[in-house]
């Protein structure tokens, strides 16, 4: 018996290091973004995997990582208030998470579809892809992501990035078995290697790192402003929490929904984005990558998502590591995100064809115009720390035109 548990170990975390290594390359992708330290999301998404399964009681086999839909706020908020306040932002969006769960454990399962219909969310997780498809674009000719500087020579960065793009489409079309789960990761090798033969990689800077050091952990300033950018926008993460635990529970044959429950998988889905913002990390989300490899793997205990949990931990304290994240060049994610931010607003209109939300009719023609326009145009509302634009305001006009309009308009 003991000769079987000392066995199972090392193929528990065997299969941890594989998970981590599915979700690796969108987990680094969302700091090296949005100017955050690769170290401290690798350091925060371990760290909010186990306060999840503490939460859960490690009933649920998923990991918890960055989540792209907070990329435009974060963006936008950082160039405003600064990163700590953007950290404080994050914070607050994980207390959202546990109102939500609060309301759920009062109002049961079906509160936050019916507060959140398709209608309403479906708009809004478009905007989140359509907007930002101009930071892919900046980035994929080599330019700074508000396209204000050019970082490397335009036709360098085109073959840079095309070859990433094309490297993540062909792993994701044509891959097999697990292969098939880390297009991205396939991408930012490809993209590298390119960028290191046209040498546009800071290789003096990896050279210079210690092998070991602290990640660059930001502590938090709560700035009212910058809490208006995120508040809003963890509604839309919300729902794609849902759906992963669903799909995790179809995936292993059990209703999570119900045992552990919703209330508490979105508590710790909560407390795990609050504690990011208190490190410096970006917000946590469930990963549909990870679902994939647990469905293909078979691997459906939790304890290999701790093993994974760990080794990002261990991960995020190699100095040389953090830096050779940060030297990637930015056509090379620009190509990737050229697809990314595409994928996320097709997930958007598939909601819509998914759930069959007739568009004929004009309640639901408004929510999603108003939506789409306020969402990508760019819209603000208000002024000084009061002010909504963009995302965080297509998100509560969503909302609000949802719960103003009546159901039939003649």
């Amino acid at each position: 018996m003991q000769d079987e548990l000392h066995n199972s170990v090392p193929r528990q975390a065997l299969a941890g290091a594989q998970m981590l290594f599915v979700a690796f390359g969108a987990l680094v992708l969302m700091p090296l973004i949005t100017g955050m330290d690769p170290n401290v999301a690798l350091f925060t998404a371990g760290i909010g995997t186990l306060l999840f399964q503490l939460v859960t009681g490690r009933q649920v086999p998923v990991f918890l990582a960055s989540s792209f839909a907070f990329i435009a706020p974060i963006l936008a908020a950082k160039t405003t208030f600064g990163m700590p306040a953007v950290m404080g932002g994050i914070i607050a969006a994980g207390f959202m998470y546990v109102l939500l769960s609060i309301a759920v454990q009062l109002r049961g399962a079906g509160f936050i579809e019916r507060l959140l219909p398709p209608v309403v969310i479906a708009p809004v997780i478009m905007c989140i892809g359509l907007a930002l498809s101009p930071t892919a674009v900046n980035m994929a000719m080599g330019k700074s992501g508000d396209g204000a500087m050019q970082l490397i020579e335009y036709s360098t960065a085109m073959i840079i990035s095309m070859s990433a793009l094309f490297s993540t489409l062909a792993v994701a079309v044509l891959g097999r078995g697990l292969f098939r789960l880390v297009p991205i990761l396939a991408g930012i090798i490809v993209g590298t290697l390119l960028s290191l033969m046209f040498g546009v990689v800071e290789t003096q800077r990896i050279a210079a790192a210690p092998w070991l050091a602290m990640p660059a952990f930001v502590a938090p300033e709560f700035h009212l402003g910058a809490i208006l950018y995120m508040l809003p926008v963890a509604l839309a993460p919300a729902i794609e929490h849902i759906g992963g635990i669903v799909a995790i529970g179809g995936v292993t044959g059990k209703n999570f929904v119900q045992k552990p429950g919703l209330q508490r998988t979105l508590l710790g889905d909560g407390l795990a984005t609050s504690a990011a913002g208190l490190f410096g990390g970006p917000p946590n989300t469930t990963y549909a990558e990870v679902t994939g490899a647990v469905m293909l793997t078979r691997n459906y205990n939790p304890l290999i998502m701790t093993w994974a949990a760990v080794f990002a931990i261990v991960l995020a304290f190699i100095g040389k590591f953090g830096v050779a994240l940060q030297s990637i060049p930015v056509p090379v994610m620009g190509g990737i995100l050229c697809l990314l931010f595409g994928s996320i607003a097709v997930v958007g209109l598939n909601t819509l064809i998914r759930h069959q939300v007739d568009l004929s009719e004009p309640r639901n023609l408004i929510i999603v115009s108003v939506t789409l326009v306020f969402g990508i145009g760019g819209m603000v509302m208000g002024v000084g720390d009061f002010a909504l634009s963009g995302i965080s305001l297509c998100a509560v006009a969503a909302l609000l035109l949802n719960l103003v309009l009546p159901r039939s308009l003649p």
